[in-house]
Order: C-alpha cells, then sequence, then structure tokens
C-alpha cells in the first residue's frame, strides 16, 4: 500500500460534515480502490470550537487558517466546499499553482472566473475537478468531459435547481400560486430563508455556464447567460399550460448553431418555458434535477437524479477525491480544459424561441385583426389563438412559432402600446414543436 494521500478540507458545513462521515465510514473501501488510504490533515472552518455532533473526527484537526492549511507541505489534495467568490478563489489558485490537485462544489467561483482556476490548475500542472457543482450526485460533468468527449454536442437542456423545480412542479399539482407554493418550499426546508438565488435563477445561470462550456469548448461565463427567475409564473400560467398539455419549468439551455449572420455560436439561457407533457423533462418533479444532451452521434440522453443535499453532493465530491488521488499516485494528470472551439456567444435577441402571450383585451371589433397585424409587422408567426370572455373579462392567448427572440420582444413592446390592450397578462417561452 503506498504512503497516504493527504487532504485539506475547507469549510464543514452541510456538505464538508457529510464529506468526512463517507471517508470514515468508506475508508477500506477508498483506500482499496485508490490503491492508498486518504487521510485528512486538517479542516479550516470559521468557528472551530462549535459543537458538531458525533463527526468521527479529531478536533484538533480544525483552523481558522484556511490559507495556511493550503500552502503545507503535507497536504496532496484541497477540497473546497465553502463556496462564494472570495476567499475560495485565492485558496484554490494557490493550491493548485503549487501542483495540489482541487476537488470544488463550488459553481458561483467556476461560473464567475473558472478560467483563472484551469490556469492555475495548468500552471501547477494540477487536476481541477467540480463534478458536485451543477447536478450533486448524477454523473453530469465527467461524461460531458470525456464520454461525449469524441462526439459533438449540439443542445444541453436541463432543471437543475431543485428548489424552483419544487416550487413549480407543486403549483402544477395543486394550483396554488407562486406565493403559497415558496411558502410551502420553505416550511419544508427545499428554500433557503432568503431563496433569491434559487427563484431569480442565480443558481442556476451559474450551472448553465459551467455545462455550456464543457459541452461547446468554450468559455462561458456567468454574464454570458440570459436569466429570467420564476416569481412571475402564476396559477393561471400554469392552467393555460395544462389547457395546452404542457406545465412550466425553469429550464437552463444551452446551444451550438449559426447565428443570425450564420457563424458558429453558443446561445446559453435560463428561463421558465413551457414544455409538452410528453417530453422527458415534464415528469420531473419534486426537487429533482435532469439534464438532456443531444449529440450528434449519441443522439438524446437524459441524466436524472437528486442534484442537491449534503449526502448527494458529498457523494460527487468522493468520486473527484478518488480520481484526483489515483492520478497522483500514477503520476499523471486528467485530461485539461478544453476550449479549442473559442465560439462566440450569441446574443439572447438571436435566440429562436417561441412564446407563450396571455393578453386582456377590450371586448369590440376588430381587437384580434389589429393584434394579428401586430405580429405581422415583426415577422412573426402565429401558431394558434384562443379568444374568450366578454366586456371587461375578454381575452386572447396567443401562441407563437419559432422566431428570434429580438423579435418577438419587440412584437410584446407594440402590443403594450395599444389601446385595445388592457393589460399582458403572461408573456412565456414555450419549448418544443415549431
Amino acid at each position: 500500500m503506498n504512503k497516504p494521500v493527504r487532504l485539506a478540507l475547507l469549510g464543514c458545513g452541510t456538505v464538508g460534515s457529510e464529506v468526512v462521515r463517507l471517508l470514515h465510514e468508506q475508508s477500506t473501501d477508498l483506500a482499496a480502490r485508490i490503491g492508498a488510504p486518504i487521510e485528512i490533515a486538517g479542516i479550516a472552518v470559521r468557528r472551530p470550537n462549535r459543537t458538531r455532533g458525533d463527526l468521527p473526527v479529531d478536533p484538533g484537526l480544525f483552523t481558522t487558517d484556511a490559507l495556511g492549511l493550503v500552502k503545507r507541505d503535507d497536504v496532496d489534495v484541497v477540497v473546497e466546499v465553502v463556496g462564494g467568490i472570495e476567499p475560495a478563489r485565492t485558496w484554490l489558485v494557490e493550491a493548485l499553482r503549487g501542483g495540489k490537485s482541487a476537488v470544488t462544489a463550488n459553481k458561483a467561483l467556476l461560473a464567475e472566473d473558472g478560467g483563472s482556476l484551469h490556469d492555475a490548475a495548468a500552471e501547477g500542472g494540477a487536476d481541477l475537478y467540480y463534478e458536485a457543482s451543477v447536478a450533486g450526485a448524477i454523473p453530469l460533468l465527467r461524461p460531458l468531459r470525456e464520454s461525449l468527449h469524441g462526439d459533438s454536442i449540439t443542445r444541453v437542456t436541463g432543471i437543475v435547481n431543485g428548489t424552483t423545480n419544487f416550487i413549480l412542479s407543486g403549483m402544477d399539482a395543486t394550483g396554488a400560486g407562486f406565493v403559497e407554493a415558496l411558502e410551502e418550499a420553505t416550511a419544508l426546508g427545499y428554500a433557503e430563508a432568503d431563496p433569491t438565488a434559487d427563484i431569480e435563477a442565480f443558481d442556476a445561470a451559474a450551472k448553465a455556464a459551467i455545462l455550456a462550456s464543457l459541452a461547446f469548448h468554450t468559455r462561458v461565463g456567468a454574464a454570458d447567460v440570459y436569466r429570467e427567475g420564476i416569481t412571475e409564473v402564476s396559477a393561471a400560467d400554469m392552467a393555460s399550460a395544462k389547457a395546452m398539455g404542457c406545465t412550466i419549468k425553469l429550464l437552463c439551455i444551452a446551444e451550438r448553431g449559426p447565428g443570425a449572420d450564420g457563424t458558429e455560436s453558443v446561445s446559453v439561457r435560463v428561463h421558465p418555458a413551457m414544455i409538452p407533457r410528453t417530453h422527458p423533462l415534464a415528469s420531473v418533479g419534486d426537487a429533482f434535477n435532469a439534464v438532456f444532451v443531444e449529440a450528434v452521434a449519441a443522439g438524446q440522453l437524459m441524466f436524472y437524479g437528486r442534484g442537491a443535499g449534503g449526502a448527494p453532493t458529498a457523494s460527487a465530491v468522493l468520486g473527484d477525491i478518488v480520481a484526483v488521488a489515483r492520478n497522483r499516485l500514477a503520476g499523471v494528470r486528467a485530461a485539461s480544459e478544453s476550449v479549442y472551439a473559442d465560439l462566440p456567444i450569441r446574443p439572447m435577441g438571436q435566440a429562436v424561441t417561441r412564446y407563450h402571450i396571455s393578453l386582456d383585451v377590450a371586448d369590440r371589433a376588430g381587437v384580434l385583426a389589429t393584434v394579428a397585424g401586430v405580429f405581422a409587422r415583426h415577422d412573426v408567426s402565429i401558431a394558434t389563438v384562443r379568444q374568450s370572455g366578454r366586456d371587461t373579462d375578454a381575452s386572447l392567448v396567443i401562441v407563437t412559432h419559432r422566431a428570434p427572440d429580438a423579435a418577438l420582444a419587440a412584437t410584446v413592446e407594440e402590443l403594450r402600446g395599444l389601446d385595445i390592450v388592457r393589460s399582458i397578462a403572461s408573456v412565456l417561452r414555450v419549448e418544443g414543436g415549431q
């Protein structure tokens, strides 16, 4: 048996504690798989004297000096589960430049400045693994980075935030409004006290950036992702979706293809969308995650499972620890960052989408013709129209064919200025169909 691989753990919260437990409970099997035992050299925390129940770890391993722990000569691998941009970036860059492999679950940092981490890894000849950053226990990033590396991925569509999926699934099942569904999610522990990162889609946008970077061999950052949260999704929207045989999900969508000028480019967006109930993602309920990958040779693949939680996320972290430890013992590195394509990012306005638009309109002759004329002026083709109600309850529900998002947005803006349109009740994108 080789000498132990020494581990520095940065953070010991929900995920970090589970990493410690799994390292302890599976120590014999992990040593057999790696070819050497794993030892914890130290654990960096803010409050080292805090009671941590029956956590199987020597209290003397806790320290508040994370940077000092990372710099120690007896540390081989650094595992970061603290989150946030700084000081996590400083710690990881220091480790990687020093030749220490790193495992992180930090989606925000990877989406904001993953390039600096990859550059540091290349400089230090170290591995950077981050399977846990996007979909918890679901093996997703390694298939994109390795298994499908010989294929050409054209599109990635996913449900990558459990909180929003729980909320939208509840609205679909019960007819509840957004506020009521959020309150239930908070009471059951699916939503944080401050749910902004989830419901405003910051979390999903960071994950979309990571997925797009791997899928399309191009550095994609959080700023490149169009983002729209779920706070405006209403019970009426859900009812309209049901009437169309659809449901509403918060989707991350990354596509590779020609832009308006015909140049190959990448489009990355996160927003609520109606999808047909026949689509595989429509049946993904509760707080589960699923990602649908489309590739030229492999065709359509779906990855499904629990995308969050201490134990599922720790499972992905341990998988990465095993990989980097094996590489270290073998004296090899994993495949480095692949960004050879370096494709431009397509603006949201050039993304080709469909719209579901619900209008409250005046009840008088010629309304439909006037509204249809607006769509025609912007070269947006109407797929279906549903007209209902009388007097103050008169409404139009219009579903368009696919068109550039900029044209659809301009259509909606002109509709807002019509005196016959009392209000625009909702505007939702529709995925699937023509």
